[in-house]
């Protein structure tokens, strides 16, 4: 393959334009913007990004038989990919496919093979205006899955995702926690609320709230004293999803069972058993724990909205219902576990999460130094002003 620099009216840069012909000997040149203005002696630098763009389409022996529109592979590439991932990824995925890069790509008809770095960072661009740039970085990472996939059908020599200035991430700070006083007002007020078994569970092993939802009895195992944390539920646009399995490898755990949770599980199944006995043509069982006095699984938004209503009702500062989590972990360290330790029993998967945790909880440590130095510096102060007066004198 040949190839030539040139520039384009209107535009500032050069581009790269590479000889491409079809199976009928027709040239259909492509042209690939380098990125290089055009000024001074760029012309050199030009000239070597071209032979880098040139080595890069002979050594990946690009199929030029494969003319596809980018909205189709990547309709097709998310269908190809329904069965070998997990049905919550699968619609998240076609949500952000069919609400968000379809519209804005499909009117533009470009083939894969001519998209460039500029066509995904006007996608960005334009994005920057109603979402938010954790939201976009998102989209990146479906259409940069995509676009991997055509360079290993050698579609395209290179991913062009990979090639533009991501939006910078912004890092979550709104999480609260509560500290040990206010998740003992907690579970007191909660002993007689719907949720009562949901927030016992989530803050003593600091649950997701897909975790506790998703706990069956089958999990609990009272003679070696375990729970095994295996199966989910979330609700994804307005469906809901039971699934064998979890966030992560790590997720997947089983879990000590004491006394006191123990206790705790069997007075509620044996509660369980009386509304299964009261309403035995009505009763819905599937085998959670986390259920209404029906037998119908608590649903993800109703655990959140209520435990917002309950947190009202007793004038507790308002948190969200994913906060119970760091409320554990601060509950952890308030008892005096380190750090690894707070990891392993939060199964988190990589420890920068938990030390993104104790970056908040670490505020009330802080708190404490300034205000301790406070009194040092007061103190220091009178002092000097006593040492002052009497030099004065």
């Amino acid at each position: 393959m040949t190839g030539s620099i040139q520039t384009k009216k209107g535009r500032t840069n050069y581009f790269a334009v590479l000889n491409i012909y079809d199976d009928f000997g027709k040239r259909k040149p492509k042209w690939i913007d380098t990125g290089i203005t055009v000024k001074g002696n760029n012309k050199r630098k030009a000239d070597a990004k071209l032979n880098e763009i040139l080595v890069e389409y002979n050594t990946a022996k690009i199929d030029l038989s494969k003319d596809i529109v980018f909205t189709e592979f990547m309709t097709n590439w998310l269908e190809n990919l329904k069965y070998s991932i997990a049905e919550t990824t699968y619609d998240g995925y076609s949500l952000v496919l069919k609400a968000h890069i379809l519209p804005f790509f499909e009117s533009k008809k470009i083939k894969v093979r001519d998209l460039t770095p500029a066509h995904i960072q006007q996608y960005v661009n334009f994005k920057m205006k109603s979402l938010s740039p954790n939201t976009i970085i998102k989209h990146l990472r479906n259409i940069s899955k995509c676009l991997d996939s055509a360079v290993r059908q050698n579609i395209i020599a290179f991913n062009p995702a990979k090639r533009i200035d991501m939006p910078k991430k912004i890092k979550y700070t709104g999480a609260k926690h509560y500290n040990e006083k206010q998740i003992e007002q907690l579970l007191e007020y909660s002993k007689d609320d719907p949720l009562k078994i949901v927030i016992l569970l989530t803050v003593f092993y600091g649950l997701r709230r897909s975790e506790v939802l998703g706990l069956k009895w089958s999990a609990v195992d009272y003679e070696s004293s375990t729970i095994t944390i295996q199966h989910t539920v979330t609700k994804y646009n307005k469906k809901l999803h039971k699934t064998n399995s979890t966030k992560n490898d790590s997720s997947y755990a089983v879990i000590p069972l004491p006394d006191l949770i123990k206790q705790k599980l069997a007075a509620w199944e044996t509660r369980q058993k009386e509304y299964q006995e009261q309403q035995p043509n009505d009763y819905a069982g599937e085998g959670y724990i986390c259920t209404q006095p029906d037998g119908k699984l608590l649903q993800p938004d109703f655990v959140s909205h209520h435990f917002g209503i309950l947190l009202k009702n007793h004038n507790m500062p308002i948190i969200r219902f994913h906060d119970l989590r760091h409320s554990s972990a601060n509950y952890l360290k308030y008892l005096g576990f380190d750090l690894k330790d707070i990891q392993v029993w939060l199964r988190h998967k990589d420890i920068q999460t938990t030390m993104n945790i104790y970056v908040n909880l670490d505020m009330e440590a802080k708190t404490e130094i300034a205000n301790s130095l406070n009194e040092k510096f007061k103190n220091f102060e009178q002092r000097h002003h006593v040492l002052d007066a009497a030099v004065n004198c």
